[in-house]
């Protein structure tokens, strides 16, 4: 294996590492800095596939280290996040979860883990659908994980008194967790921020969708992040409509 061969999917060990340091952070609630890790992954996620591209190097190998890679970093880290964050609006937070005596365990929290499976479950699908090579069907798992890791940022440094009480709501949470997890398998078409060229008539939508994107997190700061995962929902049902 040559150099140039080898180089996207050193990216996407990058992105494994990055979930597996995020993994250790979350399962000792430290949910910002598991934060960070989870983004860093997925940017190592998002140019890994446009090295390969560029490169002209895809393969087999590559696509299922990726879809193993993201299974880490898009899937199990923002369920055990979620978990995290439906004990702390249970006020379980204070006791490390290992301490605490299986009959006075609250099983609420376990909820959050339905997001690894319904990730594991997308992730294999998408490796066997032929009808995902340019764009989607169903909520990408990167998308949910940034969504999901954006909570903690938002409760710890920017929330006010309104958005802290949301997303604090162990009701909120778990809506979150069974709506998201629905969309990641749903029969949805989602476009795909990639560009085979970068001419305007050919990738409008993503244009509009970053410029956009760009102004709620300018203006919002991670507070945007819920609202451009809405706003990317909410795009592509109209392309959708749109394309029929």
């Amino acid at each position: 294996m040559t150099f140039k061969q080898y180089l996207p999917n050193a990216l996407t060990l990058l992105n494994l590492l990055c979930g597996v340091i995020a993994v250790l952070f979350a399962a000792i609630n430290q949910l910002e800095v598991a934060a960070y890790f989870v983004f860093g992954g997925i940017f190592f996620d998002y140019f890994d596939g446009f090295t390969a591209r560029l490169l002209k190097v895809q393969g087999e190998l590559g696509k299922q280290l990726d879809s193993l890679a993201d299974v880490i970093t898009s899937g199990v880290v923002p369920g055990i996040v979620m978990f995290q964050l439906i004990r702390q609006s249970l006020g379980q937070w204070t006791e490390p979860i290992w301490f605490t005596s299986v009959d006075k365990l609250n099983w609420l929290p376990f909820l959050g883990l339905i997001i690894p499976l319904a990730s594991a479950y997308r992730l294999a699908n998408f490796n066997i659908d032929t009808r995902q090579t340019s764009s989607f069907i169903g909520l990408p798992t990167p998308a949910l994980s940034i969504f999901v890791l954006s909570l903690p940022l938002i409760i710890g440094q920017e929330s006010s008194p309104l958005i802290e009480s949301i997303f604090k709501n162990s009701i909120t949470l778990i809506l979150i967790t069974l709506i998201g997890s629905y969309l990641l398998n749903a029969e949805l078409p989602m476009f795909a921020l990639k560009f085979k060229t970068y001419q305007l008539k050919e990738n409008l939508l993503k244009y509009i969708f970053l410029i956009l994107s760009l102004l709620l997190l300018v203006g919002f700061h991670y507070t945007a992040i819920p609202l451009i995962l809405i706003l990317y929902i909410a795009l592509s049902v109209i392309e959708a409509i749109r394309a029929k």
